[in-house]
């Protein structure tokens, strides 16, 4: 029993002397100073990370700046749609060329009339045409040192000057291989000019003149278009309107067989139908006659004088009343006194058979401007439907059962003949207003 005491006293000695001794080895290499060498490495830790993150902020964005800047400096220059030269691109692009003395070339413009109007299902807009031209540009005109599009449709090459360079550019522009119509122009450095702005301003005075040419062309080409429809439209018409009295004609001369070829009973008729065409023919050939004859100044008062003295006397015995007002007497127009005088006349007359109660024509003279003035002759008529006014100056067109068709046809004619306008407007039940604009001396 004693010696199991003293193993346990030296046990739990031991124990005590171990503990001890630790405590003190921990004390001995503890020291206050630790925990600050630590914190101070945290921080310059954290510091170290901070200032890679910083550096690596101020360069990420430098390089933005850059990207930012290079790409500003690109739309400068560049057109966004296509990525060709834009007009400052272009002018400056001349410059470079110009400013070296070894690059001859050829000036190119190009100009796409009517590309929007082209109508293909793959295609929605404009802009997208625009994009499909650059890029037949670019494959047809690899060799372009540059290339621009400015002021919409239009495109700018520059193309190196080679033995065969102008024939090479005209053969693929008259051959359509672009596939769209273009006018073009050039101009050769420095063989036309020894600076960028005459090279420039030659080949844009070059583009505007065949621009205008063609526009004149397109414009006769209308023309004659017009023109050969009316011609149809009255030959259709004189054709249809001489085959009625030809057809009486021929009926009464087959009735004559069976009455010995007596005419005597339908010679007042045939006689008609005969005058009929006569008159007819003669209201054609006014068509035919493309400038007046006798045309001078003469005072606007005295056709309208005589226009009254030669349709009052219709106007009385119809119950109705002509009135003339401001006859200004040194109003003077360049004209054919006789034509002018037809065509009142003529819209006076209608004027007369437009009122079925007794009515009043009012006529008056207006001056515009300094350089025009205005005929109005007005009446109380029944008018004029509103789906029947934009036909009554067609040729052969009519309502009424014995007429031609071609007075206001005609009358119209003789107008524009006079660099003038004939225009109407009407009110069912209230009546018509004809106007003639002419010009003054």
């Amino acid at each position: 029993m004693e010696i199991r005491n003293r193993r346990h006293f030296r046990y739990t000695l031991s124990i005590s002397a171990g503990y001890s001794l630790l405590y003190t080895s921990v004390r001995l290499t503890y020291h206050p100073w630790d925990e600050y060498n630590l914190l101070v490495s945290i921080y310059d830790l954290f510091s170290f990370m901070l200032v890679v993150f910083v550096i690596q902020y101020i360069l990420t964005a430098e390089l933005e700046r850059k990207r930012l800047q290079k790409r500003n400096k690109f739309l400068t220059f560049h057109d966004p749609l296509t990525n060709l030269l834009n007009y400052d691109g272009y002018i400056n692009a001349v410059n470079d060329l110009v400013d070296n003395k070894k690059s001859n070339f050829v000036l190119l413009l190009l100009d796409f009339q009517d590309f929007k109007s082209i109508n293909k299902e793959s295609i929605s807009c404009g802009n997208e045409i625009l994009t499909k031209i650059s890029i037949i540009i670019q494959t047809y005109f690899s060799n372009a040192v540059a290339i621009s599009r400015y002021a919409g449709d239009r495109f700018a090459l520059a193309i190196p000057t080679t033995e065969n360079a102008v024939s090479d550019v005209q053969e693929i522009l008259e051959s359509r291989s672009l596939g769209y119509e273009v006018t073009y122009s050039m101009a050769m450095f420095p063989e036309e000019g020894s600076s960028s702005q005459q090279i420039i301003t030659l080949a844009e005075d070059r583009l505007f003149q065949n621009k205008r040419v063609l526009w004149l062309k397109r414009e006769e080409e209308l023309f004659r278009s017009e023109k050969l429809k009316m011609v149809g439209e009255l030959a259709a018409g004189m054709a249809h309107e001489i085959r009625n009295p030809l057809t009486t004609l021929k009926g009464f001369i087959d009735l004559s067989k069976s009455q010995s070829y007596n005419i005597g009973p339908w010679v007042d008729i045939i006689t008609n139908e005969i005058t009929r065409m006569n008159e007819l023919t003669a209201e054609f050939l006014q068509f035919s006659k493309p400038h007046m004859s006798n045309m001078k100044p003469e005072p606007i008062s005295g056709c309208l004088d005589r226009v009254k003295y030669l349709t009052e006397s219709q106007a009385v015995s119809k119950g109705h009343c002509i009135n003339l007002y401001n006859i200004d007497e040194s109003i003077l127009v360049v004209m054919d006194r006789d034509k002018i005088v037809q065509v009142l006349i003529n819209l006076v007359r209608n004027a007369l058979e437009a009122m079925v109660e007794p009515g009043h024509i009012h006529i008056q003279v207006k001056r515009m401007d300094t350089k025009h003035t205005v005929i109005e002759i007005q009446d109380t008529g029944k008018g004029i439907p509103e789906d029947v006014l934009p036909k009554i100056f067609d040729p052969f067109y009519t309502t009424k059962e014995e007429g031609t068709g071609l007075g206001l046809s005609i009358c119209h004619k003789i107008i524009q003949d006079h660099n003038g306008i004939l225009s109407v407007k009407s009110i069912v039940n209230e009546g018509s207003l004809f106007t003639i604009t002419l010009p003054v001396i």
